[in-house]
Parts: C-alpha cells; structure tokens; sequence
C-alpha cells in the first residue's frame, strides 16, 4: 500500500465517506452524495485509491437486465489503509484547527 498518498480536499471527503462506515460496501453515487464530489471528480479518485492498494474493488454479481440497472462497483477500505486513513485525516484536521492567536482574537473581540 502507497502510505505517501497526498491528501487533498477531495480525497480527504472520500476517505472520511469511507472512514465513516468502514465496514460497509460503497458504491459511486453514495460515495457523491456523502462526499458532496461530481462523478468527475470521485472516480478518479476512487481509481487512484484502489491502484495504491487503499481500496478493495468489487462488482456486484446480479443480472443487469432482472435488476434494471447497470452492476455496481463497491468500494471498502483494505484492513491495512483504515488506520492509516483515520490517521491521516486526524492529522489534517489538527492542521486544520484555529491555532491559539486565532482563538485569542476571537476572545478579545467577544
């Protein structure tokens, strides 16, 4: 697994959408709607995730033409990246927090 992934905003979202039920399947547009990402935007994503082994990939066994719609692709976090993906979003948001001048300048115009 490639620990050196770069946390952007959007991977950031996708992972905590994951994060949030790790032992859940997820499939594209529960992923859209939880991480607030176009399709544009979470696929890839979704593809340079499951190429740096952070994700297991699977397509749903049913018959699309029964089930009146396309077979899904579902997503899940490998046992090996979810600490590693609830820790890195921990680090993001400590650097992410107010820092104390921030907070002190709130408190001296309160």
């Amino acid at each position: 697994m490639n620990t050196e992934l770069r946390l952007t905003v959007p991977v950031a979202r996708v992972l905590a959408a994951l994060v949030a039920d790790p032992a859940g399947d997820h499939y594209g547009m529960e992923l859209m709607h939880s991480s607030g990402l176009p399709s544009g935007t979470l696929y890839p994503i979704l593809a340079r995730l499951t190429e740096a082994g952070w994700l297991d990939k699977r397509w749903e066994d049913i018959d699309p033409s029964t089930a009146r719609r396309p077979a899904r692709a579902y997503y899940r976090l490998t046992p090996v990246a979810l600490p590693v993906a609830r820790q890195r979003l921990a680090e993001l948001h400590e650097q992410t927090r107010p820092g104390p001048a921030h907070a002190a300048g709130k408190e001296a115009t309160a």
